[in-house]
């Protein structure tokens, strides 16, 4: 499927069947999601612009670059900050906008209720940041509200994608890149996704009871 990225690196794989362990604590949970961010941004950020810069060694001067693009980060309320802190760790002047979306369990479609954006855009790449792209609305809505502020490039981010949320996305925003872990069977009657780890942010955050 075309924009469609999923990562096949080892370590990864590793992680991710930790991070789907139902006895996987809280605090491991967090650790794994960090990881597994970082190794993913690694991958999505692979077509970055870099311009040159020459740099003194302590034995000559070398010919190296540096990034030119800002990057953005969007992670979607709450269970998206789980995954700043992995991309801070490789790009830590990365800006980090939030915005809040909660699913209606009866709807399953997504309801925004906070958002904290700039007044324009000032950076070249947005990554929005998700652990679960299920029924995909969620994405769509953060793309949407990206695409009216004026953002040009616009990447989606994720640990496991369901197959009816990627075809969604892809139906509506064809332009946008998914970069996943893994990407699951379906989505049960209640929208999540199976085999899937359950609730990202309830497991994350310890409030799964």
């Amino acid at each position: 499927m075309d924009n469609l990225f999923v990562s096949n690196h080892p370590l990864i794989k590793h992680k991710l069947t930790k991070l789907r362990d139902k006895d996987t604590d809280p605090k491991k949970f967090r650790e794994l999601i960090r990881e597994i961010a970082g190794l993913l941004a690694y991958e999505a950020t692979n077509d970055l612009q870099v311009s040159p810069k020459d740099v003194e060694t302590p034995m000559a001067t070398a010919k190296g670059f540096e990034l030119q693009e800002k990057i953005g980060l969007v992670p979607i309320l709450r269970s998206g900050l789980g995954m700043v802190e992995g991309v801070w760790e490789l790009m830590p002047s990365a800006e980090v906008w939030h915005i809040g979306l909660y699913r209606d369990e009866r709807t399953l479609k997504p309801v925004e209720y906070y958002n904290k954006l700039p007044v324009s855009p000032s950076v070249g790449l947005c990554l929005i940041l998700d652990p679960m792209l299920a029924t995909g609305g969620s994405a769509i809505a953060t793309i949407e509200v990206l695409k009216r502020w004026g953002v040009k490039r616009i990447k989606f981010m994720g640990i496991i994608g369901a197959p009816e949320g990627i075809g969604l996305v892809h139906r509506e925003h064809p332009d946008i890149p998914l970069h996943l872990a893994a990407v699951d069977d379906h989505l049960n009657e209640i929208g999540y996704i199976i085999p899937g780890l359950g609730d990202a942010g309830d497991r994350m955050f310890g409030t799964d009871y």
